[in-house]
């Protein structure tokens, strides 16, 4: 039998990986995990091209990488970061063009901050109400935007991959469109 290069192997783990070096370089490493991450917004020009962008999928290896769980940490830390705190994040509004959203579930007791992996809406409710949203990427302002009350969504287990559906309704079905929108490459602004 014979053995396989190592420098084949090498490339094979970093094709195999799905965050790029600026990926990598923006998430950090373990150390960095109760860091803020800086926030991509609407004010400066090359990040708003980049938030306008279509988020890639996670792959069921990515949920085994260190860099995966430190992208989770830091976006945690960066949403509840006290001096500018947030009831959602997308991993785009920090730099990481991969569909992974922080949600937190006010529908739930502790109103924890739950992740969402590959997420998608399935289905709108045909009721709709307008209320006010803000947004990370959109420093100092706010908006009326009209939304479902209540969704469907879809989104990958992140051990056992299986896709799971969830029914939300309320502010919480807010968050997730507004989140969702994000990995679509659309704020509530546009």
């Amino acid at each position: 039998m014979q053995k396989t290069p190592l420098y084949l192997l090498l490339l094979l783990a970093v094709a195999c990986s799905n965050f790029s070096s600026i990926e990598k370089h923006r998430i950090g490493k373990p150390d960095d995990s109760e860091k803020v991450m800086a926030l991509f917004t609407n004010q400066v020009p090359e990040e708003l091209r980049f938030l306008h962008l279509n988020a890639g999928p996670l792959n069921r290896r990515d949920m085994k990488t260190e860099a995966y769980a430190t992208l989770k940490a830091r976006m945690l830390t960066t949403v509840k970061d006290t001096t500018n705190p947030g009831v959602g994040l997308a991993a785009p509004q920090v730099g990481i063009s991969k569909q992974l959203i922080a949600v937190q579930r006010l529908d739930k007791e502790g109103e924890p901050f739950e992740f969402y992996v590959n997420p998608v809406i399935e289905k709108y409710s045909e009721e709709k109400k307008w209320g006010w949203e803000g947004c990370l990427s959109v420093p100092g302002e706010r908006d009326t935007v009209l939304r479902s009350t209540q969704v469907v969504i879809a989104y990958r287990n992140q051990d056992s991959w299986q896709t799971v559906r969830d029914t939300v309704s309320g502010f919480t079905a807010v968050i997730f469109q507004h989140e969702i929108d994000h990995l679509n490459g659309k704020l509530y602004i546009d």
